[in-house]
């Protein structure tokens, strides 16, 4: 049965022309290690460009037509991922790049409607040495605020281009813009794998090594060309035996530190008979009811992971917040 299947992680590309998002995507392909990547494109023009050049690395890539994909082909965008769910063989991991025009979290949108894929992360390039002349720009500039503004991730592009002042600069922009986004600086579009999958995503199948990092350890470290791309991307579990309170364990998981990529996990609630399995990407949660015949943990026992850019602080953070919502 469809409902009985995994759903598949998804993952939105978005950025302004020009900010590199098919480098992105190029270099995520190339690190893929047997991983089933598909691949989405839109380009925005009469050719679509992007897609020939992701079809270098992949065989799995389906091109929209001409436009923005979360309007003018909103309903081919909604065919084409009917097409990818009743594969047979499905991927491990869709990845949507957005035209640099559009709005991707409203292309995530479109694709939350469908039970068979879960977001992950909503991943946005900017182009520094261009990012003040695009927020200034009288026309572009509202949506470029936009597309960062929905960012889960944001991806600093180009920086070898910009005096570091202006990378400091754009630092503090975004900091503005996208409070609780996790920044990383990408070396020639290589960012850490984990931003886009981690293990637990595999359904049981073996992840490459340099994404699973030492066991136990649950952390990543991403490299490139021997420099860290950003501080490690870490990930800590809460367990509680004790029931939460539903609405206090939704605010709580709505107002997450920044840094956090996702949050997901099994919880059990006051007054409620089944288990409850929550998913969160930048303070968005979507929680479901999960019958108790699928439950291998404990009975009563909630399990929550954490999965990010996360300090100590921020850590200790969550576990206060996490046992404050549990009900008395």
């Amino acid at each position: 049965m469809q409902s009985a299947r995994t759903p598949i992680p998804m993952v939105v590309v978005g950025g302004y022309l020009g900010a590199g998002k098919t480098t992105l995507l190029n270099r995520l392909l190339g690190n893929a290690a047997g991983l089933r990547i598909a691949v989405l494109v839109n380009d925005f023009g009469e050719i679509n460009i992007d897609a020939a050049l992701i079809r270098t690395r992949s065989d799995d890539v389906i091109q929209l037509e001409n436009g923005c994909v979360c309007c003018s082909i909103g309903d081919r965008l909604v065919q084409a991922l009917a097409e990818v769910s009743d594969r047979e063989e499905r991927p491990d991991l869709l990845v949507i790049e957005a035209s640099g025009v559009s709005d991707p979290m409203r292309i995530a949108q479109v694709g939350m409607l469908d039970a068979a894929f879960r977001l992950n992360a909503v991943v946005v390039a900017v182009d520094v040495p261009q990012l003040q002349a695009h927020l200034e720009h009288p026309l572009v500039g509202d949506m470029v605020r936009q597309q960062i503004g929905a960012a889960t991730a944001l991806v600093l592009t180009k920086c070898d281009l910009a005096q570091a002042p202006d990378v400091q600069h754009a630092l503090q922009a975004l900091r503005g813009l996208a409070p609780r986004a996790a920044v990383f600086r990408a070396l020639q579009g290589a960012i850490p794998m984990s931003v886009f999958l981690d293990e637990a995503d595999h359904s049981g199948r073996s992840a490459p090594a340099w994404l699973r990092g030492p066991r136990g350890s649950g952390r990543w470290q991403s490299m490139a060309g021997g420099a860290p791309l950003h501080e490690a991307i870490g990930s800590f579990s809460f367990r509680s035996a004790t029931g939460f309170h539903k609405q206090r364990l939704k605010q709580v998981l709505r107002n997450m530190p920044g840094g956090l990529l996702r949050a997901k996990g099994i919880v059990h609630v006051q007054g409620e008979a089944d288990a409850q399995e929550f998913h969160v990407v930048g303070g968005r949660v979507r929680v479901a009811r999960m019958p108790a015949v699928t439950l291998s943990a404990p009975d009563q026992e909630s399990v929550l992971v954490f999965i990010g850019c996360m300090s100590p602080d921020d850590r200790a953070q969550i576990t206060r917040q996490l046992e404050s919502a549990l009900a008395a």
